[in-house]
């Protein structure tokens, strides 16, 4: 399946017989045939016709807008992804008291599991020494597994992810240091990056919760957030050190990207990257949302990380529907 990303302004996105066609001042820049959009992101100012509007509620594609920083404004919705049963118990297991910890603790540990073995994965090939960083990930890991309630597990997260980011700070190339992680504005080129990568991937899973009957705004870690996604944020903690913390790293270590590659907004002070620079990280997203996934162990043959986010989801929808948080198996790289 393909993903189509616009980042400039002045872009019309139309259908033209069996394709999916974007121009721009009536030149044609890209084609992708329709039967193999999945999903498109619209950054900035562009015009979709009526035509291809009605294609992608007809074959639930998923459209989302956002700003040219990358802010989220929302997304096409269809009526054929209702599914009203499976909503009803979304809805009411989320006031239990059971559920929502027993499945929050699965996704908590295996992120904090993932975090602990790509920090360690970047150590290896440093000359820092972290043994303290290193214990205190391990011992929230240990934590989570016996949390007494969400405000505990959250406090073991912050734990594991405040040593988390210190090792990766230590490790980064010298330009891109960072004193820990920030947003709402981002204010660093790492966190920028992150930042941008963490919303694509919550968009990602909000598209395909919506097209399997759950509403991505009920949630049960993340829970009563206004205008936030809370089950995609859910969703997405085990992919974040996988996916996004991955090729920010890969972009950083690898000198594909600069410190040059970002500017600061002036009123507010966020750091954001310049028009190039984003183009390098959505093709390096993508080319990472297509890899080869080796640790779902329930899947025969080969899947790439899109699918396996969806295979997951169908995980979390047996558990949910079974009322059996146990069913849930959390991806956990090793």
């Amino acid at each position: 399946m393909s993903v189509l990303y616009i980042t400039e302004n002045g872009i019309k996105i139309g259908i033209n017989g069996g394709v999916v066609q974007v121009t721009k001042d009536n030149e044609i820049l890209q084609t992708v045939p329709k039967e193999t959009i999945d999903s498109i992101f619209i950054f900035g100012n562009a015009q979709m016709t009526t035509q291809c509007t009605k294609f992608c509620l007809e074959r639930k594609v998923h459209v989302s807008y956002h700003s040219m920083s990358g802010k989220y404004f929302g997304c096409l919705h269809s009526v054929g992804n209702v599914n009203v049963k499976r909503l009803k118990t979304q809805v009411f297991l989320s006031e239990d008291t059971d559920f929502p910890l027993e499945i929050s603790k699965k996704i908590i540990e295996a992120k904090i599991n993932n975090q602990l073995v790509v920090g360690k994965r970047y150590l290896r090939n440093s000359s820092a020494i972290m043994e303290e960083q290193i214990f205190q990930i391990s011992n929230s890991r240990k934590k989570a597994k016996g949390a007494k309630s969400i405000e505990q597990l959250m406090g073991y997260e912050g734990i594991a992810s405040r040593n988390y980011f210190e090792i990766l700070s230590e490790v980064i190339d010298k330009d891109f240091k960072f004193s820990g992680r920030n947003r709402r504005p981002p204010s660093d080129p790492f966190n920028a990056m992150l930042s941008f990568g963490y919303t694509m991937i919550m968009n990602e899973i909000y598209g395909i919760l919506e097209s399997r009957g759950l509403n991505p705004f009920v949630g049960f870690l993340h829970q009563d957030k206004e205008k936030h996604p809370t089950l995609a944020s859910d969703i997405m903690e085990e992919w974040r050190p996988v996916i996004v913390d991955s090729v920010v790293m890969s972009l950083i270590q690898g000198h594909e990207i600069s410190i040059n590659d970002f500017y600061y907004n002036e009123e507010t002070g966020a750091c954001l990257f310049k028009k190039d620079a984003m183009k390098i990280f959505l093709e390096k997203m993508e080319k990472k949302m297509r890899c080869e996934v080796k640790y779902l162990d329930y899947i025969v043959g080969e899947t790439d990380f899109r699918h396996a986010i969806w295979h997951q989801i169908g995980l979390f929808i047996k558990a949910l529907e079974n009322n059996c948080p146990e069913e849930y198996i959390p991806f956990k790289i090793r």
